[in-house]
């Protein structure tokens, strides 16, 4: 392999050849070979002749209701998500078609030991942020040190095994890891998002603000309306726009994004033309919205896309810092009020599956009895895990029936409940032993969900449980859940295809303790931390599989969720003016998305029609 070295790293390389193999690449991949030469030019799923122009105008990312902020990387505030998607750039550029392989994109190479001690970008010296400042190693350590002592707990946790960061020179910058830090790790790291430092001179990192965000990437922010509407339009000088990460892609000329507290008010723009690419996340509504209009002439086309990634963790997460859902008992009896088999049926047309494994949809989740190198991996452990780990299947949920209120599941809550010393009053209602009531509080802000977890609080109110679900403003559920000040939530949590140490932030034990964390259960327990780290420094594919597996069978054991559902694609519907690859990138939709184009021909036809108003 012909890699070009700068001529200034040559000495360093040669020197620390001397002492360990030390590999530097065009590329990094935690397990095996990179598909893609240090020659390619452009991804397979890419299409190099897309044409440039035009906008992709979406409802906001991730349902994200509003925002109030501009700095995406801290806990302060409702950031706009589609902030950090756009504006800047990373040390490296992910390949969508591999399961964890990344590219140089700001870093010209990688470098690294056999034993991962350290690793180390060499930046290119071509590389600028927006005001034409060179982006430099100063730039890389400044936002690694910031995301570690004031960023959001998720970059806190996740960076825990950087001991240092160095700038060895402009365009060199070295990470120091600590023993055991895994293979993953380095692609973490490179994936960061780097910011300018001299920007935050006068935008403090730690505070909430509104500046216009400085980046080096491909799109900058043009216009904000908060809370309605956020746009970004492309960097005409951009310095990587011919890089081979970079070839048929970002095609559009500006993003923009329109932000709906309540969606059927989205969906209603979404159907009039106010936007053009809508992401659907409501069975009803997919399956009986659609018929306005524009969809009937077909103007507007509903696809269903493949996703070859892990289900979201989605579920009903228990916060287990509160006494009352320390008792396991108690947490098993609230998966028996879901009942998932007539939710599916009657609310989502039968469209899902139920969510049993925190690695749904891959190789990763527990089946079976443990046997093999995952049982050789909890044996240890045996003593501090409930029999059934090793004696049973993977805890898979209740299913429910088509009835909305299952006998058979709320008489099995009951004596669970009765069990534990929740006994039903004269009232109906349970109390303990010192007369205190069974009492949850359940908070969200989400009304699409509303239809959904009301039959399952109704299911709790007949245990006798006083619950209180209530739908708060986006900005007091925020504040709420920074400050763990619930007792059930339901969340969705991005599972990565090759997961590494992003666990820490959602299960292990210093996570827990961090207000704002992603660790919403509290969970803090030595076997799961253990498990964790057997996970994050996995050599191969095989090994992490193995630890997952593990990992998945322990955490199920728990009850420390209510798993929700999955479908295994995206189902997206678009105004007809689109064009995309023939063979769309498996492993990531919504970046997938950077890889279409405005087609001018479909545009200019909907608009002759008179279904689009002419704005290009």
């Amino acid at each position: 392999m012909n890699i070009r070295i700068p001529a200034i790293l040559t000495a360093i390389v040669v020197a620390a050849s001397a002492h360990a193999e030390v590999t530097i690449s065009h590329g990094y991949s935690a397990f095996g070979d990179l598909k893609y030469g240090p020659d390619f030019t452009h991804f397979d799923f890419a299409n190099p002749d897309a044409p440039k122009g035009g906008t992709m105008s979406q409802r906001q990312l991730f349902g994200t209701p509003t925002f109030d902020s501009l700095n995406a990387f801290i806990i302060k505030g409702d950031s706009a998500p589609e902030v950090s998607q756009h504006i800047y750039d990373s040390l490296m550029a992910r390949a969508y078609d591999e399961p964890d392989a990344l590219y140089g994109l700001l870093a010209e190479t990688i470098e690294y030991p056999e034993d991962l001690s350290y690793v180390a970008f060499n930046l290119r010296p071509e590389a600028r942020f927006h005001d034409d400042t060179p982006v430099t190693a100063d730039d890389v350590v400044f936002t690694i040190n910031a995301l570690k002592t004031d960023g959001h707990p998720y970059y806190r946790n996740l960076l825990a095994d950087v001991v240092a960061v160095t700038a060895e020179s402009d365009q060199r910058v070295r990470f120091d890891l600590a023993e055991g830090a895994g293979s993953a790790f380095p692609g973490d790291l490179a994936e960061l998002a780097i910011l300018p430092a001299h920007f935050y001179d006068e935008n403090p990192f730690d505070e909430t603000w509104m500046e216009l965000p400085l980046g080096s990437g491909p799109y900058m922010v043009t216009s904000v309306d908060a809370p309605r509407t956020i746009t970004f339009c492309r960097d005409p000088d951009y310095w990587a726009a011919d890089l081979p990460v970079n070839v048929g892609r970002n095609n559009f000329d500006c993003f923009a994004y329109e932000y709906f507290v309540d969606d059927t008010v989205g969906l209603e723009a979404f159907a009039a033309g106010e936007y053009t690419m809508r992401v659907e996340y409501r069975s009803a509504s997919w399956a009986t919205g659609y018929d306005f209009p524009a969809a009937q002439k077909g103007w507007v086309k509903q696809m269903l896309l493949p996703d070859a990634r892990p289900a979201n963790a989605q579920g009903i997460w228990f916060n287990t810092r509160r006494p009352i859902l320390q008792d396991i008992r108690v947490r098993q009896a609230l998966e028996y009020a879901f009942n998932f088999e007539w939710t599916n049926e009657t609310l989502f047309y039968g469209t899902y599956n139920r969510t049993d494994s925190f690695f749904e949809n891959t190789d990763m989740e527990a089946t079976g009895l443990p046997e093999g190198e995952e049982l050789a991996i909890l044996e240890p452990f045996r003593d501090q895990l409930p029999p059934e780990v090793f004696t049973e299947p993977p805890h898979i949920p209740y299913a429910g029936s088509s009835s909305p209120r299952d006998r058979t599941a709320l008489r099995a809550a009951s004596q669970l409940l009765d069990d534990a010393g929740w006994i039903v009053g004269d009232d109906g209602m349970r109390r303990n032993a010192d007369g205190k009531l069974l009492s949850l509080e359940f908070p969200d802000d989400s009304r699409s969900l509303e239809r959904v977890m009301v039959p399952f609080t109704e299911n709790l109110q007949a245990l006798g449980i006083d619950v209180n679900f209530e739908i708060l403003d986006p900005s007091s559920w925020s504040e709420r859940r920074q400050t763990f000040d619930f007792d059930l939530s339901a969340t969705a949590w991005q599972v990565q295809i090759t997961p590494g140490a992003e666990l820490r932030a959602f299960y292990g034990s210093e996570a827990a303790a961090a207000e704002g964390s992603n660790n919403l259960t509290g969970l803090a327990d030595p076997v799961v931390d253990a498990l964790i780290e057997r996970a994050v420094q996995s050599e191969t594919r095989e090994e992490l599989t193995v630890a997952a597996r593990a990992l998945d069978r322990v955490l199920r054991v728990k009850n420390i969720w209510i798993g929700n559902w999955h479908l295994g694609a995206h189902r997206v519907a678009v105004w007809d003016i689109f064009g995309m690859p023939d063979q769309p990138a498996p492993y990531d939709f919504n970046r997938g998305v950077d890889f279409w184009w405005f087609d001018q021909e479909k545009y200019q036809a909907l608009v002759d029609a008179g279904a689009l108003e002419d704005a290009f």
